[in-house]
């Protein structure tokens, strides 16, 4: 089973413009969809899609339309008292796939909700293979709060993988080793904003992507999955025997669509693959597979399973120079 903590959900509101988005003019708008989306939100709605068993554990009212639209898309939503209404972010969508967001900050949260979101999941962690610590904290939650979560999950036997960004992936960062998730799945922006490189080497070369990612490995982390964009994807992987594989996987050519929750695709399509037991190169190849499936769907649609094509998706080892610790 997959849980998943979203401290902060959102609405997601997508609108496809006809043209290309200019500051200040007047557009047109093709279509405009909302979902319920948040990260963790994302991963457990493809999971159901998959037909994998997910629990999604998020602040909403339960009778929140948010809550009601989860459950009748078949997502076990187990939903804890909010200090407010759920978050709506809207992204803004071009012909040529290119997305502008505009996130709202959510509701900002006291210890009370916190302590509830942390009761919930640490009561279901004990039956789950993975748990997924996904997305942005809201206002009022301080930075260390996935670390210290991540610390507790461990002790409960669960795995546990984090995707987030700027400072709570700061201070996940700066306490390791001792919270080290198994498994961290950052883009080549937040690969960049703890190491110092630059973005945009990281998403055009693999073997720089792996050696900044390395610097994780030598902090404790178990796997790094480093999502480059249309350039696909690093895995880097220890094994029980401390050996350190790492890989670069590029995805099919693609019409994108919108690449509004490809990244939590792809995060999904990697622990599918661990649970159906396949070794790492076919669970990189998998996850890929999945963010490139959603990539060419609009708003955060979900792939279904006969949309995702791993056979396409070509795998290669990459050689890199360790970073320093």
């Amino acid at each position: 089973m997959i849980l998943t903590l979203t401290p902060n959900p959102s609405v997601d509101q997508t609108v496809a413009l006809t043209e290309r988005l200019a500051r200040g003019a007047v557009h047109r708008v093709a279509t405009t969809t909302s979902q319920p989306g948040g990260k963790g939100v994302n991963i457990s709605r493809a999971a159901v899609a998959a037909g994998e068993p997910s629990i999604a554990v998020l602040p909403a009212l339960i009778d929140d339309p948010f809550v009601l639209e989860l459950l009748a898309g078949g997502v076990d939503c187990r939903p804890v008292r909010p200090s407010g209404p759920v978050r709506v972010n809207v992204t803004l969508a071009e012909p040529d796939g290119t997305t502008t967001k505009l996130n709202s900050p959510g509701a900002e949260v006291d210890a009370r909700v916190l302590d509830d979101l942390t009761e919930v999941l640490l009561h279901h962690a004990g039956q789950a293979d993975w748990t997924v610590l996904a997305g942005s904290l809201p206002p009022g939650a301080p930075p260390e709060w996935y670390a210290a979560l991540t610390a507790r999950l461990r002790s409960r036997g669960t795995r546990v993988a984090v995707d987030t960004s700027d400072a709570p992936l700061k201070a996940l960062v700066a306490a390791l080793p001792g919270p080290a998730p198994d498994l961290m799945k950052p883009n080549a922006e937040e690969l960049a904003s703890f190491t110092g490189a630059d973005a945009d080497v990281l998403e055009a070369d693999p073997a720089a992507a792996a050696a900044a990612a390395h610097q994780l490995l030598e902090r404790g982390v178990g796997t790094v999955l480093a999502t480059l964009g249309a350039n696909g994807a690093v895995l880097l992987h220890r094994d029980a025997t401390g050996a350190v594989g790492a890989w670069h996987a590029t995805p099919p050519p693609t019409t994108v669509v919108s690449t509004v929750g490809a990244g939590d695709s792809s995060l999904f399509g990697y622990l599918l693959g661990c649970r159906r037991g396949l070794p790492a190169e076919q669970r990189l190849a998998l996850g890929v597979a999945y963010g490139s499936a959603a990539a060419g769907l609009p708003g955060t649609t979900i792939p279904l399973p006969d949309q995702v094509r791993p056979e396409l998706v070509a795998v290669s080892p990459v050689p890199f120079t360790r970073g320093d610790s």
